[in-house]
């Protein structure tokens, strides 16, 4: 027998064979923005929030939630964004409006060190009674659980002045959020007020494995990264370019009120082969205003230098793919992403979509999530961003659902496996011939197997995810009725992780098998 492998990506779209488990986590206080995060060290606990003062907390991996609301001295305006450390202890970060301040003039954190149940009054920073401060975000190093968070704070909110900017701003706390240091400005090329594509905005640090900072965010100049050695008082003097974003970072969608490619910045401290890359991901419109898209790029060299942006998304339409969000697991190192996608419709329906990538962002499995689509309106506000949380396995996405003018808050009970095997067999024409392949996932080798009902032709091979025939591994050869096994010897065809397609053509018949490799 001859040993093979196979592979390939073509004009259909995967269909899912694993039934999706959605949980709504709430449709109360109109829901919108949401953010999660499961505890490293207890799995089972997950915390999430939503706009405005929305927050839920589940000890059973998400199945169940207890639903409240968040209430602060300094006041809850939205933004939610929350981390947790090695303690347990969860932080709560958001927007403020203090009754007797200014709205928007500080970021405040709230703690919880009781699984998400109850929370402090709060702390803050970067208090600025005549600024506006806005869209944070927060890492924690895990080495010290020094906690960091970066914003925008803008001159004046929405103004068109050239001489009103907005910058980027960076703070820590060392003290388990108690208190925080005096912000400092981390940018060199400011922004405008407008909060549009010329504005500063999107700024998600991460920290590395050497309690690095690395943080990049959207701007003029496209996509832009900035990191710190030393915890945050010093940084790059000048940004680095990672990438242009052709139609800018504010984009619009139909049915969607308003819609943002802000990017999102993650590293992979785990024992991986991929420990120490960063990695960004963010969508834009450099394909058409209505052919949205879902982008990544990596450094492997502490952010000196980026990969040309590699899509995510692996549809073959000109439909939309938008709202994205990013996490890597950091027992394993793989990259997964949820983002809303209407590759299925020709009209404003609205799916949500997990992708996987298991070999450092150069492939991805694409997975639907959603048990139904939903068809959102532009008269209601929908939010700026979707989350993802993932840690041994564990895989708990959260978005908004916009369906009859209700707003709720979703996950899905994601398994990793589910993903995995996630697609039914690819058919490129329609048949049924007997062709199987396993173990898949694979490691070393695997096996391909099928059944010919009478003597044909048969050609076998490998295509790369593009459609790129690899290698024939059988060219026009007859053989007679009967059974075939085929192994394949991963090791010495030198195959790497990641995604390939297996396509057999019996005769005039064709049919095509995803395979995912993993060493």
């Amino acid at each position: 027998m001859r040993k093979s492998i196979i592979s390939i990506l073509f004009i259909v779209l995967l269909t899912d064979c694993i039934i999706a488990q959605n949980i709504m986590i709430s449709n109360a206080y109109k829901p919108n923005e949401p953010s999660i995060i499961i505890d490293p060290k207890n799995t089972n606990v997950l915390v999430a929030g939503a706009n405005l003062n929305n927050y839920y907390y589940s000890n059973d991996t998400g199945y169940t939630w207890t639903a409240q609301n968040l209430t602060s001295s300094f006041g809850v305006w939205g933004d939610p964004a929350i981390a947790v450390d090695t303690a347990g202890s969860f932080y709560f970060f958001h927007l403020s409006n203090p009754p007797s301040g200014n709205w928007v003039d500080r970021i405040v954190c709230q703690k919880s060190t009781n699984k998400g149940e109850t929370w402090s009054d709060g702390s803050f920073a970067g208090l600025n009674r005549k600024k506006v401060q806005d869209k944070q975000w927060c890492a924690i190093n895990r080495n010290n659980n020094h906690i960091y968070i970066t914003w925008t704070q803008f001159d004046i909110y929405g103004s068109s002045n050239p001489r009103d900017s907005s910058v980027i701003l960076f703070s820590k706390s060392v003290d388990e959020g108690i208190t925080w240091s005096m912000p400092i400005r981390i940018n060199n090329k400011a922004g405008d007020c407008i909060d549009d594509d010329n504005t500063v905005e999107g700024a998600v640090p991460t920290v590395g494995p050497n309690g690095e900072i690395y943080v990049a965010w959207a701007g003029p100049d496209g996509i832009v990264f900035n990191k710190s050695e030393d915890e945050g008082d010093t940084w790059l003097k000048n940004e680095i370019k990672v990438s242009t974003m052709p139609g800018g970072w504010a984009y619009s969608i139909p049915g969607i009120s308003r819609c943002n490619g802000l990017p999102i910045t993650v590293c992979d401290t785990s024992n991986s082969p991929n420990r120490g890359t960063i990695y960004i991901n963010w969508s834009d419109q450099r394909n058409g205003v209505s052919n949205t898209d879902i982008w990544l790029v990596k450094s492997t060299d502490e952010g000196q230098t980026w990969s040309t942006p590699t899509l995510v998304n692996n549809d073959n339409t000109n439909h939309q793919q938008f709202f994205t969000w990013m996490t890597v697991d950091q027992t394993n190192g793989y990259l997964y992403f949820v983002f809303y996608d209407r590759r299925a419709y020709s009209d404003n329906k609205t799916d949500v979509f997990v992708a996987l990538s298991t070999d450092g962002g150069n492939t991805f499995i694409n997975h639907k999530i959603s048990q139904s689509p939903f068809l959102p309106v532009s008269s209601i506000f929908f939010g700026d961003y979707t989350n993802i949380t993932a840690h041994n396995g564990i895989i708990r996405p959260i978005w908004t659902r916009l369906n009859s003018g209700q707003l709720s808050i979703w996950t899905d009970i994601t398994k990793l496996n589910d993903i995995l095997s996630s697609t039914k067999e690819i058919e490129i024409s329609k048949n049924i011939l007997d062709f199987e392949n396993y173990p898949n996932p694979s490691i070393n080798s695997t096996y391909v197997s099928f059944k010919l009902h009478k003597k044909s032709n048969i050609d076998l091979s490998i295509l790369d995810i593009k459609g790129k025939e690899i290698k024939k591994i059988i060219s026009s050869e007859k053989r007679d009725y009967g059974k075939y096994i085929e192994k394949i010897d991963l090791d010495q065809l030198g195959i790497s992780s990641g995604v390939y397609f297996i396509r057999l053509k019996v005769d005039n018949e064709v049919k095509t098998l995803r395979q995912i490799i993993i060493k």
